[in-house]
């Protein structure tokens, strides 16, 4: 699936998607989630690609699900774009690595708990607004947050949704290393090189061994599909959303 919202590339074994719709702070629509799915699934069958790295562009990561097009999908909520790419990512068995400029808002934030290191530049942020908007976690993190950074931080965010900076991220753990952010690509690269030219089954191996169970996470990934579904239809979530969607019309 192609998008021109979403840039493909190739460094020295390593799949780079980039995120290129600054116009929009680099919100996700469905046909961006399936560029993405897509080169996740190519990647996964090339022997050639070692590691995907995930990047933003013009200084944002992403401002997360573009609303409105999350709002137009039709059909149901636990097979959108968006969760399918969240559960490619959760099922990939080859290194994720990620570079983070500006803001990572929702899925932005919970897809890189799935990312085996991530790098920031000094402006990143990183905000999971879901009870804002009145609906539940997703993309595994109820899970992955506590696990990642402690329960009394995942509380912060989770709960509070409040917006965490890129020092704050590396001591939660969600942050392997703050980059300046002219050197940021290079460092990220480097790093998923170097991992691309590892041996790949004992990559794999103990890629599997930190992260256990993959049934264990699928099963809660579904369960926290089929809440965020049912909360998408009640009150609380719809008037979030209407409350957003005039706000962004009237700018």
């Amino acid at each position: 699936m192609i998008s021109r919202d979403v840039t493909t590339s190739r460094v020295d074994g390593v799949a780079v998607i980039a995120i290129t719709r600054p116009d929009k702070k680099n919100a996700l629509t469905g046909s961006m989630y399936d560029a993405m799915s897509a080169v996740l699934s190519l990647s996964a069958n090339e022997a050639a690609i070692g590691a995907v790295m995930i990047t933003g562009s013009s200084g944002v990561f992403t401002a997360g699900n573009d609303i409105n097009d999350f709002l137009a999908h039709k059909g149901d909520v636990t097979a959108s774009p968006g969760l399918r790419f969240i559960k490619a990512l959760a099922r990939f068995e080859k290194p994720l690595v990620a570079a983070v400029d500006g803001a990572a808002i929702g899925i932005g934030t919970t897809m890189l708990l799935h990312c085996d290191l991530v790098y920031a530049s000094p402006s990143a942020s990183f905000k999971v607004p879901f009870v804002d908007l009145g609906l539940t976690p997703e993309g595994g993190s109820s899970v992955l947050l506590p696990r990642r950074c402690g329960m009394g931080r995942a509380c912060e965010l989770l709960l509070l949704g409040d917006e965490i900076s890129a020092e704050r991220g590396e001591r939660f753990g969600l942050v392997n290393a703050i980059v300046p952010a002219q050197d940021l690509y290079e460092h990220a690269i480097a790093k998923a090189r170097a991992l691309a030219r590892k041996p790949q089954k004992a990559l794999a191996a103990t890629r599997k061994m930190l992260r256990g169970d993959p049934n264990e996470l699928a099963v809660i990934m579904e369960k926290e599909g089929r809440e965020f579904a049912a909360r998408l239809t009640m009150p609380e979530a719809r008037a979030a959303f209407l409350a957003f969607t005039q706000r962004d019309r009237t700018g």
